[in-house]
């Protein structure tokens, strides 16, 4: 028995074209198939033609959601796709009749991914010229249309689409599909109709050009180290040149630098995934990465060797990250476990009734007078750098890039904290006097 292909066809403000590009699925030469139709939210009368036509073709499914974009709209229809394999299909595009048959006779256990050729109608017309595929160029730049078939076992272990906004999303879709291995196949056949409307995505994407570049290193660096020996580029075709001349120093092991929950980007980007910090410093100056490119030593190198130095203080470090290009230091990253601690100096601040307020302020005195005798110097000992635990049990102390180390520290360093008022700062001073 065959395995069933379900066609996915999301849809927004479609009514013009939606029965044209069903008609042409429903003459496709292979069964068995299903065509699920998701609207993503349509204000006009997209849904109303959809159902009409369902009406008398049984292999039709139409699903409706609030507007949430096209990744979203693609993926709510492939959880509801009973098929083996999926292909997707946009509301104002057409199949040929024998493309996916071929395309599943195409699909051997290589294989990842099948498309096909293309041709435009309506706006424009004419073959849509895709380059060759190689690993090289796909990292580059998309040559595999949307419209090509996949396992959907495959579209589960990635993810499924991405659903932020960032454009050429059926790029990033491939880039992780064969990031898993395997071949690209493309049939000798004009098997998609892609019409050319005027303000369509695919035109208003390239006024995005920057962002889809972050987005797709942020999303695929192993891939872009791989095939391009470093990040895209903004002049995308001369990445790998570029590439030549960019060198990278890690120390410790991690591989997970641009992953995770975004937890702060007011200055420098914090992200936290399975317990584990990383923070990537912002992009130096010109003349600042030239000095911590040759002369000094990078905010997260010495986070990492101060951590080490602090061992039992601070977070446990994991290991940092250099990016240099020229010898000039252009991106950074620094890596520790995530804070067993929840709570930090703002919270006794912002809560006079903090449960065992007195009992943790002492701590927190005790703790900074041990920094005093460990020698550490610490600008920045401030309220949302100073983490605690229920009891104050346990402290930490965290951002550790600007410490010094000296023979004495003189004084109370506690003129960062005095928001804590007048009462709370004879508690600070007590825990400190007592050791």
């Amino acid at each position: 028995m065959r395995p069933m292909v379900s066609v996915i066809v999301p849809m927004y403000n479609a009514a013009a074209y939606i029965v044209e590009a069903l008609e042409s699925v429903l003459e496709s030469t292979y069964r068995p198939i299903e065509v699920v139709v998701v609207d993503d939210g349509s204000t006009d009368d997209s849904l109303e033609e959809a159902k009409a036509y369902a009406k008398g073709h049984k292999e039709i499914r139409v699903l409706t959601q609030q507007n949430a974009g096209v990744s979203a709209a693609r993926n709510h229809a492939i959880r509801e796709a009973k098929g083996e394999y999926i292909l997707p299909l946009d509301a104002d595009d057409k199949i040929g009749r024998t493309y996916i048959e071929h395309a599943v006779e195409a699909m051997k256990d290589t294989v990842r991914i099948v498309g096909c050729r293309a041709e435009f109608f309506g706006a424009k017309t004419g073959e849509w010229r895709l380059p060759a595929f190689s690993h090289e160029l796909l990292a580059r730049k998309n040559m595999i249309h949307v419209s090509s078939l996949f396992r959907k076992e495959d579209w589960q272990r990635v993810g499924g689409f991405c659903e932020k906004d960032i454009y050429r999303e059926d790029w990033d879709f491939w880039l992780s599909l064969m990031e898993l291995g395997g071949e690209y196949v493309r049939l000798d056949e004009i098997g998609l109709y892609y019409r050319v409307q005027a303000g369509s995505r695919r035109a208003k994407a390239k006024l995005q050009k920057r962002a889809i570049v972050d987005a797709i290193n942020q999303r695929h660096p192993a891939y872009m180290e791989r095939y391009l020996g470093g990040p895209l580029h903004y002049h995308r075709s001369w990445s790998r040149f570029l590439n030549r001349f960019r060198s990278v120093r890690q120390v410790g092991v991690f591989d997970r630098w641009t992953e995770g929950e975004v937890i702060d980007a007011r200055r420098n980007i914090l992200r936290v995934t399975e317990g584990v910090v990383v923070k990537q410093f912002r992009t130096p100056t010109l003349w600042r990465g030239i000095w911590y490119g040759w002369f000094g030593r990078s905010k997260a190198r010495r986070s990492y060797e101060y951590a080490m130095r602090m061992e039992g203080l601070t977070p446990a470090p994991i290991a940092y990250r250099e990016v240099r290009v020229c010898g000039v230091l252009r991106e950074s990253w620094y890596a520790c476990k995530q804070s067993e601690c929840p709570y930090t100096f703002i919270n006794l601040i912002a809560q006079p009734d903090f449960p065992n307020r007195e009992q943790i302020l002492r701590a927190i005195g005790r703790f900074t007078a041990e920094l005093r005798r460990r020698g550490i110097w610490h600008p920045d000992y401030s309220q949302g750098n100073i983490l605690f635990n229920e009891d104050g049990s346990h402290i930490e102390v965290i951002d550790l890039n600007r410490i010094r180390w000296r023979k004495h520290v003189h004084g109370y360093p506690f003129k960062r904290l005095e928001r804590i008022g007048e009462e709370g700062l004879r508690y600070l001073k007590e825990g400190y006097e007592q050791v």
